[in-house]
């Protein structure tokens, strides 16, 4: 049965997508069978990067290791039985064809709450939320004080993890391994950096989640995306010579797959 990530996170531009894309062709670089979703159905940002990865190798002759992408595939709403939801029966049937062939499944959620979304996320063997170094992103996990160092609450995004939670319990399935990962940390030890640590490590405690770190903000990853190629693909594009943030960023990719502790998998790059 192929294990299933879930990269989930209620608030745009947090990174999901991009790494989604660096975790699934991590996985497919390590020789692993890999299926991917975009429940995006608007924006489809993984999904096109996909895209850009195919056309890019095709136009210049390469052989990139390259996850199974589908679509949902539709449906025709006059076939539904009472009590059905169509969103439910796309991504079953969705998760129905890769899960033969694939050893993982990683599923892209989009940064607003949805239905695809919440089921998605009942799926997970792993969850990975992407989160930016700010109290704005925190506050969708939990709510704090003005000083920042009382948790008053949990937030809505939280509540929707715990009810996958339960929902997974009553099925008998495996609990869910939540992964907070810190994005766009700063270099330097800010106040403000030091507050999120805390903060963090206390709601861990209370809710739990594991956290890993992410990554920085690098201009690259900004570049990468119209070509659809990763981090670990720019010495199949001819870059002979990694420069030092290059460098700096595998290495970043290299900690979070040893983070996410997924069955098989050891990071060789």
């Amino acid at each position: 049965m192929a294990h299933i990530i879930v990269v989930g996170n209620e608030k745009g531009g947090a990174g999901k997508s991009t790494l989604s894309m660096h975790v699934a062709t991590a996985l497919t670089r390590m020789g692993h069978k890999v299926g991917a979703l975009d429940l995006d159905l608007r924006q489809k940002s993984f999904g096109r990067y996909v895209e850009n990865r195919l056309k890019y190798a095709k136009e210049h002759g390469l052989d990139l290791p390259t996850p199974d992408y589908h679509d949902l595939p539709e449906i025709d709403p006059a076939t539904l039985k009472p009590g059905e939801n169509i969103y439910d029966l796309r991504l079953s049937a969705a998760v129905a064809t890769l899960e033969p062939d694939s050893d993982f499944i990683l599923i892209d959620c989009p940064g607003s709450h949805t239905r695809l979304s919440q089921v998605a996320h009942s799926l997970a063997d792993t969850l990975v939320t992407p989160l930016n170094d700010s109290f704005v992103d925190f506050d969708l996990l939990a709510h704090i004080d003005g000083d920042a160092d009382t948790i008053t609450g949990p937030s809505v995004y939280s509540e929707m993890v715990w009810s996958a939670r339960q929902l997974r319990a009553q099925a008998g399935l495996q609990p869910i391994d939540w992964i907070v990962m810190r994005n766009r940390m700063g270099a330097q030890q800010m106040v403000n950096k030091e507050k999120m640590g805390r903060a963090l490590d206390k709601l861990a405690k209370r809710i739990g989640f594991r956290v890993a770190p992410g990554f920085n903000e690098r201009v690259i990853f900004r570049e990468l995306f119209p070509r659809g190629i990763t981090l670990l693909d720019l010495r199949d594009i001819g870059v002979k010579q990694l420069n030092i943030s290059n460098v700096a960023a595998r290495q970043e990719l290299r900690e979070l797959i040893k983070a996410l502790n997924l069955p098989g998998v050891t990071p060789d790059f």
